[in-house]
């Protein structure tokens, strides 16, 4: 076709490809149409809670497609960076926060963290941090691991101190989560079980608040919402964020006392996952084009279901590479027809009609 080194796609996967593990339409059928032509694309999802290599295994027999790890980027991918980085968090403790049972830690430590704890591991080893958990002790008991190191303010130098927190996938036990959140980022240096004195000193940036070595604080996925098997979206993620920032606000003062929660906030729309993803669409695209220096992309379709998410992201999006973004929402998904506040270049039916519509955009052929 014309066009397949300068047009490419990118498609969103809950509510475009799979809605609740089945496939959407004529996803399978879409997908395969492209690697027939040898169009190169990525799948970008907003989704995570599991290692991508899992992933894609899991996705290409839904789709009845071969799917390749290259092409694949959930919502935490980009983490993995920070566990290779020189001088990083590789060998630091990390607390890991969402998703079923014991599988982000797993995907943590597969990604090169090597000091890993979670929630469980410390309402296990200390059940009055959170008393209202006695119902979930043996669930929490099954997955749990011993603590590197005790809880011990009086000793802080041997105390189990946490230097970065990271929420992997949308968290089971809202209230849990969040204590002890907030307990790390009001400690002292991130060591459990301590105050810092900086908090709330109007003398200090943000009123001393996250100004003590407490753990960086890292979301994976903005979404307020996403498409689940029920009929109407379900909380996501940024639901979440949403709580806890109002926790920290009735706790901090929040911003009527000049008080933010420090955060990094990545997946969709953010510019740094759509850097990410087109960065791992310049590489996909070199191994099946076999040519080390392609021609320069210049436009991408990129197709979601949520304008929120999806459509806001390919719109404001700023490529350093140049590329044009075009965004497609379709109808399979959290969007259910009212006029979207992010407009799309185009709405469409589903991923089927999306790519047609790509296709016919590229003057490619389209196929029956």
């Amino acid at each position: 076709m014309c066009g397949v080194l300068t047009n490419e796609r990118a498609a969103s996967i809950d509510g475009v490809l799979l809605r609740s593990a089945q496939p959407v339409g004529r996803s399978p059928e879409a997908l395969a149409l492209l690697q027939r032509r040898g169009i190169p694309f990525i799948l970008l999802t907003n989704g995570g809670g599991r290692h991508e290599s899992d992933r894609v295994a899991e996705l290409s027999r839904a789709l009845h497609v071969p799917l390749d790890l290259a092409s694949f980027v959930q919502s935490h991918t980009p983490f993995a960076e920070l566990a290779a980085e020189e001088g990083g968090l590789r060998e630091e403790c990390i607390l890991v926060i969402g998703g079923d049972g014991d599988n982000c830690r797993q995907v943590a430590l597969r990604y090169g963290f090597r000091n890993v704890v979670t929630p469980a591991d410390i309402v296990t080893a200390y059940p009055a941090i959170w008393p209202f958990s006695k119902a979930l002790a043996p669930h929490y008991k099954s997955v749990a691991r011993p603590l590197p190191r005790p809880i011990d303010p009086a000793n802080p130098s041997h105390s189990l101190r946490i230097h970065a927190i990271f929420v992997f996938s949308d968290p089971r036990d809202w209230a849990l989560d969040t204590q002890i959140m907030l307990d790390a980022l009001l400690s002292s240096g991130g060591v459990l079980g301590t105050r810092s004195p900086l908090n709330d000193h109007a003398d200090h940036p943000n009123r001393g608040f996250q100004q003590d070595g407490q753990p960086r604080l890292y979301f994976s996925n903005p979404d307020l919402w996403w498409a689940a098997q029920y009929h109407l979206p379900r909380l996501g993620q940024g639901g979440f964020r949403e709580a806890f920032e109002g926790v920290w606000a009735a706790v901090t003062g929040g911003r009527d006392h000049g008080v933010a929660l420090r955060k990094t906030v990545i997946g969709k729309p953010s510019q740094a996952t759509f850097e990410f993803a087109e960065a791992r669409l310049n590489m996909h695209r070199k191994t099946l084009l076999r040519d080390p220096d392609p021609a320069p992309l210049k436009t991408v379709y990129f197709i979601g279901d949520n304008p929120e998410s999806d459509i806001r992201g390919a719109n404001e999006y700023v490529s350093p590479w140049k590329s044009r973004w075009y965004s497609v929402l379709v109808r399979t998904g959290v969007y259910s027809g009212q006029q979207p506040d992010r407009a799309p270049t185009r709405v469409v039916k589903d991923v089927w009609e999306a790519v047609q519509w790509a296709l016919e955009q590229s003057n490619a052929p389209k196929a029956s």
